[in-house]
């Protein structure tokens, strides 16, 4: 027991000393230890002391040379200040002197004002002391003056105008004679036709004399029938082995010619049988006006016509006019009128179109009432024709003033077709009423001592007093009498009107 206490108390004191040695020897470490680190600090503290030198002198560096650049800079700064400050010096001097000589000048040009105002005063003093003066002299007041010195420039100006109207007229009147010409002979050449001239009655010729007995029938009744039934009066006169049927309406005077044809070779003549023969021949005629219709209407190349407009057209085969068949007449229009408007370069279709139906009022002119280019226009319109059509139907006699170019060619062509040599006759009365006319309209105007129509009414040539009428007054007198003829006559083609003035100096040897 006791030697386990000592053999613990050994162990116990063992532990200890060698507790006491190990510590020793730490301590020994962590003093070599200290001392090491403790030269290291030494060392480093060196090493930044050094480097703080070094830092301290290269911020001193720095600092001088950015002062140096600094005040470099604050110089040049300084330079260029001095330099413009001795630029605005030297601007404000020019300016100064500027403002100097602009003073100088607005002080002459108010005086030059002051002189201009006192000169303006001096010349309108004057004035009003000259135009007294005239007042005066002329026993003038300036009002008086006025209107004569205007009336006196109007006239002037109107001598010009009138001048310059007629150079132009004359220069345009040229020109467009040149080519109307040139478009107007290449139409008619290409579309040249013969006339006959048409008789507002019917001559109907018998085999023999006693056909007119037959005719007559007992107590008249055959020819009472006849004329109840067509409308158309049968003169039985001493003219041999013919009767002349007379009728104003030409398709009735056609139906009663071949249906008593037709009954001269039946020879039955009956009011029965007159009666069924002029309704057949009613129904051939028809028949026959409108295949005349499409024939024309084939022949002018126009299409699309409505059937009425056919059948009116076919009816104009039966109409004249002074002579001149209208059928034949609005076929020829219609032609003229489609190769003007080539050459032209206007609308071929409704100036062919316009042309071939621009009488077809005259097919029922006798049932309706107005002038027959207003009812072939409205028919034309309720039928289905474009307005231009239409247009130009009602206006080739004027009833409404032309608009288009196509209008135009539709009179021209109408004036050329009926002007043709051949083409129409009148009646002496006629004839003379017209040219009575032509002079009654040019003497209705002041200053004309006489009037002449001539060259069968294609020209009327007016006699002027030359003391009344002037040169220039004349133009406008010319143009004035051709308007009159314009709306108050009708007449085929067109009237020259020409004003001659005369001036005759007389005196006496004695």
């Amino acid at each position: 027991m006791t030697a386990i206490l000592w053999i613990v108390l050994g162990l116990v004191l063992g532990g200890a000393a060698g507790v006491v040695l190990g510590m020793r020897h730490v301590n020994r470490n962590l003093n070599m230890h200290s001392q090491q680190k403790a030269t290291e600090a030494r060392l480093v503290l060196e090493e930044a002391r050094s480097q703080h030198k070094e830092i301290l002198l290269q911020a001193k560096d720095d600092a001088l040379r950015i002062r140096n650049e600094a005040e470099a800079e604050l110089r040049e700064s300084r330079q260029s200040l001095q330099k413009q400050e001795e630029r605005l010096q030297r601007k404000e001097e020019n300016i100064d002197r500027k403002l100097e000589g602009l003073e100088r000048r607005e002080r002459q040009i108010q005086s030059r004002e002051r002189q201009i105002e006192q000169l303006h005063q001096e010349t309108e003093r004057l004035k009003n002391q000259q135009v007294a003066e005239l007042e005066r002299v002329s026993a003038l007041s300036r009002e008086e003056a006025r209107e004569i010195i205007l009336a006196e420039v109007e006239r002037e100006a109107r001598d010009d105008a009138a001048r310059r109207i007629r150079e132009v007229e004359q220069s345009t009147r040229d020109e467009a004679d040149k080519l109307a010409r040139k478009i107007i002979g290449l139409a008619i050449q290409r579309c040249a036709s013969d006339y006959v001239a048409e008789m507002t009655v019917s001559t109907v010729n018998l085999p023999s004399e006693e056909l007119k007995g037959r005719i007559i029938g007992r107590e008249g009744r055959n020819i009472r029938a006849f004329e109840q039934i067509t409308g158309v009066d049968i003169i039985v006169d001493d003219t041999p082995e013919a009767v002349t049927l007379s009728c104003h309406d030409p398709v009735r005077r056609e139906v009663a010619r071949v249906a008593l044809t037709k009954l001269l070779k039946d020879g039955r003549i009956h009011p029965s049988r007159i009666e069924e023969l002029v309704q057949k021949t009613q129904v051939e005629i028809d028949q026959l006006m409108r295949e005349e219709g499409e024939r024309v209407a084939y022949e002018a190349n126009v299409q699309g016509l409505h059937p009425d407009l056919i059948k009116l057209l076919g009816r104009l085969k039966y109409r004249t006019s002074y002579g001149q068949n209208v059928l034949q007449h609005s076929l020829e229009c219609s032609l003229l009128a489609a190769h003007m408007a080539a050459e032209m370069g206007a609308n071929i279709t409704i100036a062919k179109t316009a042309a071939l139906l621009h009488d077809i009022g005259k097919a029922v002119d006798h049932e309706v009432q107005g002038p027959h280019a207003m009812i072939g226009a409205d028919i034309a319109r309720r039928l289905g024709r474009s307005p231009a059509i239409v247009h130009a139907i009602g206006a080739h006699h004027y009833d409404e003033e032309p608009q288009t170019v196509e209008a135009f060619l539709v009179i021209a062509a109408d004036a050329i077709s009926g002007a043709r040599p051949g083409a129409r006759r009148e009646t002496l009365d006629l004839y003379i009423k017209r040219l009575e006319a032509l002079e009654t309209v040019a003497t209705s105007f002041n200053g004309v001592q006489r009037a002449f129509a001539v060259q069968a009414g294609r020209e009327v040539r007016v006699m002027v007093q030359p003391d009344q009428v002037d040169d220039l007054a004349s133009i406008h007198l010319a143009r004035d009498v051709a308007k009159k003829i314009e709306e108050s006559l009708q007449y085929p083609g067109q009237i020259k009107v020409t004003v001659i003035r005369e001036m005759r100096s007389v005196d006496y040897a004695r």
